[in-house]
């Protein structure tokens, strides 16, 4: 866990403290989204800093504005997996990107939604395998 704090309304985070020990190991990081890429870098450098082997790094919104991409290039994050909720466009998509649609999981849901059948199995079902990302 990579502790960080926002002072106030300020756009800004400050990473605080590494809670755990990485040395010798892969590191994941894992957001709800990504927009400067600050917060995310940051705590991909803390984690090398510490001893991690590599780091990996996932999100669900992809907002990428500003400095993200740039940050991001040159950054340890040997791969970042994230959804298609917001379109990366070509000049913004770097090599080691992994983009997952989350179209198999609104379809399902509407599906449910439209058959009376329960939503809240879906989040099950998905564990077991039984969604594909295809």
């Amino acid at each position: 866990i990579v502790e960080k704090r926002r002072a106030g309304n300020v756009d800004r985070a400050e990473v605080l403290n590494l809670i755990g020990d990485v040395k010798g190991k892969t590191a994941i990081l894992v957001d709800d989204e990504i927009d400067t890429a600050g917060s995310m870098t940051q705590a991909a450098n803390v984690v090398m800093q510490r001893g991690a082997k590599e780091v990996y790094a996932s999100c669900v919104h992809p907002v990428l504005s500003g400095p993200a991409i740039e940050r991001l290039r040159n950054s340890p994050i040997v791969e970042l997996v994230t959804t298609d909720t917001i379109p990366i466009p070509p000049e913004k998509m770097l090599d080691n990107f992994v983009i997952l649609s989350v179209a198999p999981m609104l379809a399902e849901t509407i599906s449910r939604i439209h058959t009376g059948g329960s939503v809240g199995a879906l989040f099950e079902a998905n564990k077991q395998g039984v969604l594909d990302n295809n």
